[in-house]
């Protein structure tokens, strides 16, 4: 279904409302999975806050345990054809790779209850992935990308192993940002 988009000459660009569409709003792994990946490639500059806060609506709204709904000032949001069939010719090979890894096991982690705390684990690193922070949002993707396949497969394995980048993915990030914010402060007080 994304490459039948990437593919389409009559599209100059691909609007969030596209991807959508193409989803038919199915499922929140799948939505994840697809605003998470590009975040994970080196992209354009800017594409972490146009596809960072279809993550943070999805995630809130699977916290909350409601149906996927984006406002109509994401949906408009939009890249050119050619960056965008360049993320799926990247992402082709590894989701090929990763279906033939899952399958269903460890339930629990996949079940509706559980998947409200996932919702709120997802919310937090799509909150990271927004942020100015210098190679900040692939760990993030990385993390969300895994508990996305997991979710869509039912794969509580992967969940779990998602929920160990997400420690991890936070870890490196937040020490990242201390030493930025630790570096700027240090050059304003000796630059003086």
């Amino acid at each position: 279904m994304l490459t039948r988009i990437a593919n389409d000459p009559s599209r100059e660009r691909i609007s969030v409302g596209d991807l959508l569409d193409v989803m038919n709003l199915r499922a929140f792994g799948a939505l994840i999975l697809i605003f998470g990946f590009p975040n994970m490639l080196p992209a354009p500059p800017g594409l972490a806050g146009v596809l960072g806060l279809p993550l943070i609506f999805l995630s809130f709204q699977m916290m909350l345990g409601r149906l996927p709904y984006l406002p109509k000032f994401i949906t408009r949001q939009s890249t050119s054809r050619e960056a965008y069939r360049a993320i799926v010719e990247r992402a082709a090979p590894w989701l090929a790779r990763a279906e033939r890894l899952l399958k269903q096991r460890l339930s629990l982690l996949t079940s509706p209850v559980f998947e409200r705390f996932l919702g709120l684990v997802c919310l937090i690193l799509s909150l990271v992935l927004v942020l100015p922070i210098p190679f900040g949002n692939m760990l993030p993707a990385f993390a969300l990308c895994v508990i996305a396949l997991g979710l869509l497969e039912r794969d509580g394995l992967w969940v779990l192993a998602g929920l160990t980048l997400a420690c991890a993915a936070l870890a490196i990030v937040g020490g990242i940002a201390y030493a930025v914010v630790k570096s700027a402060v240090f050059v304003l007080l000796n630059a003086f």
